[in-house]
């Protein structure tokens, strides 16, 4: 585009590393991974535990929460380009402390709500700060601190993160249990800010620069392309393509998986298991993409994750008890696996560091805006067809258009400055 195409290598990656070195970059990995997963009470693995308590107590409609659902998504979403900028201005660690404790006081105000307003403005609060911010903060601390073998630690990163993720709606859910939802929000606000809080401040201290004000962000600016040059390049409308597919009908999916497994003949029960397939699908499909990414190369990474999009759709439609729908719930969860990874790790390799923070927070707002129309997309086909399986079949033309865009014309797909890493 606008951009010079580097002659030589950056001269960060010819930063010699040493043992030292690569243990504290394992240390930060170990750091961010655990903070993506704390983000879980502000996702919605994490708030679908507390839907029928807020149906109950505050009397209100499922479809009310569901709507309230959307709004404080959808402006949240609004939100984080603006985030993305901060990060780049302030860097990762006066971010992340910024962001922890006002996360830790969105879980406060959670346990207070009372009606269907202030249900909308609480998730609003969580879902900016939570799943879109935290995450966002953690997503680009792995990018800076990695140049080489950065698939493999996005892999790492990404995979770890789901799976420890899976554990908040069972912690969610006991707290509930024991002392009642309203408490459980306040243990929530009181154990994810003094944790994330603590990981920025004694565990990012060494964090190389590229998101932060430096003489040698100087030399990175150069060297990247600025959010205004990446928003009018191929490369980041076929990330926000397939990011945003994967956000809209993988939550689609997800966000009625209880209902649509029962119409196909399982138990609730059953269906609820089915998440744990998922994250081996996840767990696999990351690390893959990561290791593929770093010594194979990068050319059909978007398009493989609408391909696995596509397949989900189709199996959705013909699910059944049995091994078909383990299969269908392990390919769901490799396609979100293999597209978060993928994105994480070309966003970098296209556009540089100099201006992560912006691009990536431009390019969270649609994955995340597109997350919320899924589920409400999917209940309006379903309810209009009066079945599950036409909706996810019409649905599946959605990644198919974005796996055809991220394969057209490749030469112009990426920033010029791609010309500097061969392999991809």
């Amino acid at each position: 585009m606008l951009q010079r195409v580097p002659t030589t290598t950056p001269a960060r990656e010819k930063t010699p590393s040493s043992p030292k070195a690569d243990r504290h970059s394992w240390i930060v990995l170990a750091l961010a991974t655990t903070t993506a997963a704390l983000t879980g009470p502000g996702q919605t693995i994490g708030v679908s535990v507390f839907i029928d308590h807020f149906v109950s107590d505050l009397n209100l409609t499922r479809s009310q929460v569901a709507g309230a659902y959307l709004v404080g998504t959808l402006t949240g979403a609004t939100l984080l380009p603006s985030v993305g900028r901060f990060i780049d201005r302030r860097g990762v660690r006066r971010s992340q402390i910024i962001v922890g404790l006002l996360f830790g006081l969105a879980l406060a105000n959670m346990s207070q709500v009372n009606g269907l307003v202030w249900l909308a403005f609480g998730f609003t609060g969580i879902r900016l700060l939570g799943q879109g911010s935290l995450s966002l903060i953690a997503t680009v601390t792995v990018s800076l601190q990695f140049v080489r073998n950065r698939g493999t630690a996005l892999g790492i990163f990404s995979t770890v993160a789901g799976a420890l993720m899976a554990i908040v709606p069972v912690a969610m859910s006991f707290a509930i249990s024991q002392w009642g939802w309203r408490v459980a929000w306040m243990v929530s606000a009181g154990v994810v800010p003094a944790t994330v809080v603590a990981f920025a401040a004694f565990g990012l201290r060494d964090l190389p620069p590229g998101s932060a004000s430096s003489t040698a962000k100087t030399h990175l600016d150069s060297d990247s392309t600025d959010r205004a040059d990446a928003l009018r390049s191929r490369g980041f409308w076929v990330l926000a393509a397939v990011s945003g597919s994967s956000g809209m009908l993988g939550t689609a999916l997800n966000f009625h998986q209880i209902d649509l497994l029962g119409d196909a003949g399982l138990t609730s029960t059953a269906a609820a298991i089915m998440f744990l397939p998922q994250v081996l699908g996840s767990s696999i499909a990351g690390l893959s993409v990561g290791l593929i990414s770093d010594r194979v190369g990068t050319r059909f990474l978007p398009a493989a994750g609408m391909a696995l999009l596509v397949a989900a759709h189709w199996m959705a439609a013909i699910v059944s008890p049995g091994i078909v729908v383990v299969l269908y719930a392990i390919v769901l969860g490799a396609m979100a696996g293999a597209v978060r990874t993928t994105a994480s790790t070309l966003l970098p390799q296209w556009f540089g560091t100099g201006h992560l923070g912006s691009i990536q927070g431009s390019l969270t707002f649609f994955t995340v805006g597109a997350s919320a129309i899924g589920p409400v997309a999917l209940a309006q086909l379903e309810q209009g067809f009066g079945s599950y399986r036409p909706a996810v079949l019409l649905l599946s033309i959605i990644p198919a258009i974005a796996l055809v865009f991220s394969l057209a014309d490749p030469k112009q797909t990426a920033h010029p400055r791609q010309t500097a890493h061969p392999r991809s």
